[in-house]
């Protein structure tokens, strides 16, 4: 019979509901068993009758009992399994093996980070940017304005394209910093460059088609679109950027990053730009143009993008990600109005949209004039780093052992050794030494070049130069 306890915390009904499905799971109420009538199971318990058909109310939404105008409330004819709470808990169904899915994420995380998860005193990630108090100041600033502002009608579901001010913000800044001169229906938000090729790959290929991609060039790229069945073939990179002539002839998309690339960190030539243009435009293939940090160039101007040359078969991607910070999450693909409105037709069906905060933020943020300021301040302090890095570099003996290239664009630059050499114990002797330098292998799919990518964006300039002489002594 129930009772009720009465130092118990819990709700008298929700202590005899328990009661009671532990009397039906336990055998103790039969399968078919009638129930005793609420108005006298109240008064035996000694509870108000309405605390009972509470209780009876839950066991029959529960599906425990059934219930009829004739026949009252019975225990339901189920089966009863005999099946321990450690069972329940540690049986089920065993996931399926990912071998393709492992490796790419083993990978991933050879090329972001490296095998040793080691504290160092020098890091020279190619990966981050650079950020200060001001800029946490700036976008705290907005962050506070923008929940300010906000309205209830900000919190339903938004428009799979990106928060409409903010793509606006965004066209506007394309216009007057690359001369990309497009509307707000060409522009797609998505959560990174990782997050742009999937969604490219989803909607705009099928399954087994030939992408194209630079070798040595950006991992998450080529893992991302292998992993959605692309067969993805490799294409050496030289001092003019893409080999054009390597492309495979059934390609129906490259992945390039003209304008630093991705690893080597060459600019690719403008012969190889038109050579890559017109084969784009003769065999009707789709190119991604990866600009991602193309707007930190130490001599001259941004170069022009492939896009404003060929906007038809070109899919811009820019990424927030090295201009402000990674942790924002935002970045976009600029296109045709077709191509964009089938990218929407997939982020609707498998994100939806962005979340709305983050996009309220970067929209006041760049409104306010705090982007322009953040990035008149980071070009400053990446150009000074930038110039220790090379004298660094020069002056220790490294330049002339090995060859210095991407010097000219981006937060990284590139040491290259030859291809007899042994990358990965000078990159296990300098972790040993307080140092993280990236090799050249993980950036690599068939191509047998070494070196190291070193970035300068995260590291002062005396870190700068003691890290290199450093190396040096490693190496030399």
């Amino acid at each position: 019979m129930m009772k009720v306890i009465r130092n118990d915390k819990r709700p008298i009904w929700q202590q005899l509901l328990d009661q009671a499905i532990h009397n039906i799971t336990s055998g103790v109420w039969a399968p078919g068993e009638l129930l005793i009538p609420t108005r006298e199971l109240a008064h035996i318990v000694g509870v108000s009758r309405s605390t009972i058909q509470i209780v009876y109310e839950e066991l029959l939404s529960r599906g425990y009992t059934v219930t009829s105008r004739r026949g009252g409330t019975r225990v339901s004819k189920w089966k009863q399994f005999n099946v321990s709470t450690k069972e329940i808990e540690t049986e089920g169904p065993t996931p399926p093996s990912l071998s393709l899915l492992d490796s790419a994420v083993d990978h991933l995380h050879d090329w972001f980070r490296g095998k040793e998860q080691l504290e160092v005193d020098i890091d020279f990630s190619p990966h981050e940017p650079y950020l200060d108090e001001q800029f946490q100041k700036s976008w705290r600033q907005s962050l506070l304005h923008a929940s300010a502002e906000m309205d209830l009608s900000s919190w339903a579901y938004g428009n799979c394209y990106g928060y409409t001010p903010l793509r606006e913000q965004i066209q506007r800044y394309l216009s007057l910093e690359r001369g990309i001169h497009i509307q707000p229906n060409q522009i797609l938000l998505t959560s990174g460059a990782q997050h742009s090729i999937d969604l490219i790959a989803q909607s705009l290929l099928a399954d087994g088609d030939t992408v194209s991609v630079e070798d040595p060039g950006f991992p998450a790229a080529w893992m991302a679109m292998k992993y959605r069945r692309m067969n993805v073939v490799p294409v050496p990179v030289d001092e003019y950027g893409l080999v054009v002539e390597h492309i495979h002839p059934q390609s129906k998309l490259i992945f390039t990053t003209p304008s630093h690339q991705c690893a080597v960190g060459v600019v690719m030539s403008e012969p190889r730009r038109q050579q890559l243009l017109h084969k784009a435009v003769q065999e009707r293939f789709w190119i991604i143009e990866d600009d991602y940090d193309s707007e930190f160039r130490y001599r001259g101007e941004p170069l022009p993008t492939l896009f404003s040359q060929a906007s038809n078969n070109t899919l811009y991607l820019m990424s927030f990600s090295k201009m402000i910070a990674p942790g924002i999450r935002i970045s976009a693909i600029i296109g045709s109005v077709e191509a964009i409105a089938q990218l929407a037709k997939v982020q609707e069906l498998t994100y939806r949209h962005l979340p709305i905060m983050d996009q309220l933020t970067l929209t006041h943020f760049i409104k306010n004039g705090h982007f322009m300021r953040h990035m008149r301040r980071v070009r400053n302090v990446y150009r000074r780093r930038h110039e220790v890095m090379t004298k660094a570099i020069m002056a220790s003996g490294l330049g002339e052992r090995f060859t210095l290239s991407g010097v000219e664009t981006g937060l990284h630059m590139l040491l290259e050794a030859e291809e007899s050499y042994d990358e990965e114990t000078v990159t296990n002797l300098a972790l040993q030494h307080g140092i993280r330098v990236y090799p050249l292998g993980p950036y690599c799919l068939d191509s047998k070049r070494k070196g190291w990518v070193l970035g300068f964006a995260k590291v002062d300039e005396a870190s700068i130069e003691q890290g290199i002489h450093r190396l040096s002594e490693i190496i030399l």
